[in-house]
């Protein structure tokens, strides 16, 4: 994309308390169209809240949040308007268990979009198949696996034809064997030129999908550079705690 481009979401000195809890303390972050940054941190953060601040599920105490050169409403209406334009895909996939795999995504092009039955199912027959779950249209939930469910998660919130799309620590709730399935299909969103923030403990597929990685510390932003540069060579002390503990982890895991 060109340096020059228009940024699609601007955050601006955003702030976020819960009681006495300072959870966003003037975080500032912009991301331009077609881009994908990970956010990553140790946990609580403030990673989760900030996802849901841009998403509207949680009403910012200060600063400026702008989609699409606007800024983000705070009524009823405009937040309605705002979801059709960001998807987002929570840790746990709450589908509905009495709809099938299509119709769980012919739900928000019917309901919201104004899409008739007919091409609410072929829009949702057409995104289970992007992520190769054809055979599973006319399952329940049920009857599906976590990393399917998830899937399905996703193919919903593409069904809204969104311009971005949120990702609160979307494997977090997988067995590990099913991880993969679901990283392969952001990875392939990723490639296609969707605008993505992510969330997740996924430390290689960050650095393999991202653009950028955004680390946060109590609250804020302290430091955003290329997944290599992060990895390599983290500039903050914090940074640098917190990858040297991702690479303990790793050869742990690893056994090297």
């Amino acid at each position: 994309m060109s340096a020059s481009a228009a940024p699609l979401l601007e955050i601006e000195n955003l702030n976020k308390r819960f009681g006495a809890l300072e959870v966003l303390k003037s975080v500032t972050l912009s991301i331009a169209p077609g881009e994908v940054v990970a956010v990553c941190g140790a946990s609580g953060s403030g990673k989760s809240t900030l996802l849901r601040c841009i998403n509207g599920l949680e009403t910012p105490d200060g600063g400026r949040l702008h989609f699409r050169g606007t800024e983000v409403p705070t009524t009823k209406s405009g937040l309605r308007e705002l979801r059709c334009h960001i998807g987002m895909v929570f840790q746990s996939f709450n589908l509905f268990p009495h709809l099938t795999a299509a119709q769980n995504v012919s739900l928000g092009p019917r309901k919201v979009l104004g899409k008739s039955p007919a091409e609410a199912n072929e829009i949702a027959r057409t995104l289970l198949a992007r992520v190769d779950l054809s055979d599973k249209a006319d399952s329940f939930p049920d009857f599906l696996s976590g990393g399917q469910q998830q899937r399905v998660a996703i193919a919903r919130a593409l069904a809204m034809q969104p311009s971005l799309m949120l990702f609160d620590e979307p494997t977090s709730a997988l067995d590990p064997e099913m991880v993969n399935e679901v990283l392969d299909v952001m990875g392939k969103l990723a490639q296609a030129g969707m605008t993505m923030i992510i969330v997740s403990h996924e430390m290689n597929f960050a650095r393999e999908v991202a653009d950028r990685v955004a680390f946060m510390h109590q609250g804020d932003i302290v430091e955003t550079a290329a997944p290599e540069d992060f990895f390599r060579a983290p500039r903050s002390a914090q940074a640098q705690r917190f990858v040297g503990t991702v690479l303990r982890q790793r050869l742990s895991i690893t056994g090297e």
